[in-house]
């Protein structure tokens, strides 16, 4: 039994039946386009671009999860810098609503990886190989999937996508790691095969069959624009008041300017109709403004019937710049970002933490001393090799044993030393005993610790008394 037929379509990407509606538009040279176009492929430079730039005598950006550090502009973070980590991502989210409160949807239409690739280098291949969008359509509708065009189409498709993989992976091992494995064999580097292979299959799946879909199904952004815009957002608008009633021919007498040719439907990447208002589905690319300024040149009409321009502005209730959002944002973002900068130039020379034990608390010696080892990690943040020496302090009885020390780390590097302290078992008090660790490399960086000894438990009746005779024996 069939599916009834929906009364409409309920996804643009949907026919009515249920049935996959696949979009071909139509692109529109313009203004506009020649905008993006510039903006798209400078950011796919940077893309590419970054893995080979090296600032300080470190990579650009990168992502090294195997060690936990993570380096942007030369700078290295490290799992402890998570104050550095959290004011960045929050300043990164202030950005995004302070850029959705004045410009609308400016990240989806000009900046979004998915609608930077997918229109100006997986789209115009196809349109190449395939004959352009009638030629798609013509494909389409004989059902030919395996046709030899498309077949090439698909072959580039995968070595451009692979080619892109390997350089997504690149942000977390580096370039030279990924061209030496590249050329060796996948056994020794199964990890980083598997992620280029399944990025590879991801971006093929994503600019081959989802498509359009990712942007108006899988990314929340377009639900997310209810509260992130208002009445006074930028926003790509068609003019109600100047084009309606909207109908063909050359008799313009009673009717407004769109001349309903169906154009910016045509060139939308995801297939909606600008003249129904602001819809979820719109990305803010800006073809059907290229479309309609061709049409309303041909008219003989002034251009902007599609433009940029805000609910309230169509509405005849003006521009308002200032508002709650347009002010709160940017001091939100002035103070977040500017603890971020002074965070990250007033943080210290080196990072030292002290790690306990691997094993047991402590260990007795056949003479009833206890021995407590205990690590020192030290990175160094600096530009230049350090010596950093360890020392221990807080006992006249206590012997340290620090074999590493002075421990050798170069830029941006970390390493750990082990340290043992003895101390006499009567000098526990309810099993701890506290101790300063000073660690200095004798120039950039000193930093000192209170570290808690572990040792045996004492009745403290029984240790003062066994100190008094030790005393007495002297």
């Amino acid at each position: 039994m069939a599916a009834p037929a929906a009364p409409g379509r309920v996804l643009p990407t949907l026919n009515e039946d249920g049935t996959r509606r696949w979009l071909r538009p139509k692109p529109s040279s313009g203004a506009w386009y020649s905008r993006r176009v510039v903006v798209a492929w400078l950011l796919i430079f940077v893309y590419i671009a970054i893995p080979h730039i090296y600032i300080n005598g470190k990579p650009a950006m990168l992502l090294d999860l195997q060690r936990r550090e993570f380096t942007f502009v030369g700078t290295t973070f490290l799992p402890t810098d998570t104050l550095l980590l959290m004011l960045l991502a929050i300043s990164v989210v202030i950005g995004v609503f302070l850029a959705s409160a004045l410009a609308g949807r400016v990240w989806c239409g000009w900046a979004c990886p998915q609608t930077v690739y997918m229109e100006f280098v997986y789209r115009p291949i196809e349109r190449l190989f395939e004959g352009g969008p009638r030629g798609s359509l013509q494909l389409d509708r004989e059902m030919k999937h395996f046709h030899p065009r498309r077949l090439a189409k698909l072959a580039v498709y995968f070595v451009l996508s692979s080619f892109l993989a390997h350089t997504f992976l690149a942000y977390f091992v580096g370039w030279d790691q990924v061209m030496h494995w590249a050329f060796g064999s996948p056994n020794a580097h199964p990890v980083g095969f598997a992620i280029v292979t399944m990025t590879t299959i991801a971006m093929l799946l994503d600019f081959t069959y989802f498509r359009e879909q990712t942007c108006m199904v899988a990314c929340p952004y377009g639900r997310w624009q209810s509260a992130l815009l208002d009445n006074d957002s930028l926003i790509v608008a068609y003019d109600y008041n100047r084009g309606e009633p909207r109908g063909k021919g050359k008799d313009r007498t009673g009717k407004g300017d769109c001349v309903d040719c169906q154009a910016c439907v045509t060139t939308c990447p995801t297939g909606i109709d600008i003249r129904n208002g602001l819809q979820m589905e719109c990305i803010h690319c800006t073809q059907c403004m290229d479309a309609c300024d061709a049409v309303m040149d041909k008219v003989g009409k002034p251009k902007g019937l599609i433009r940029y321009s805000s609910r309230a502005a169509l509405a005849g209730k003006g521009k308002h710049f200032l508002r709650t959002r347009t002010v709160m944002y940017p001091v939100a973002f002035a103070v977040v970002f500017g603890a971020f900068l002074y965070q990250l130039t007033h943080k210290d020379a080196a990072d030292v933490t002290l790690l306990g034990p691997a094993g047991a608390p402590f260990m007795l010696e056949p003479n009833g001393n206890v021995v407590n080892q205990f690590r020192v990690r030290v990175a160094n943040r600096t530009g230049t090799d350090h010596a950093y020496r360890v020392d221990v302090t807080g006992d006249d009885d206590m012997k340290v044993i620090a074999p590493l020390s002075p421990l050798t780390v170069k830029p941006g590097h970390t390493e750990t030393m082990p340290v043992f302290v003895t101390l006499p078992a009567d000098d526990f008090e309810e099993g701890v005993k506290s101790v300063k660790v000073t660690i200095t490399d004798g120039a950039a960086y000193t930093g000192t610790f209170e570290y808690r000894l572990a040792g045996p438990m004492h009745d403290t009746d029984d240790r003062h008394e066994r100190r008094d005779r030790g005393k007495d024996h002297k």
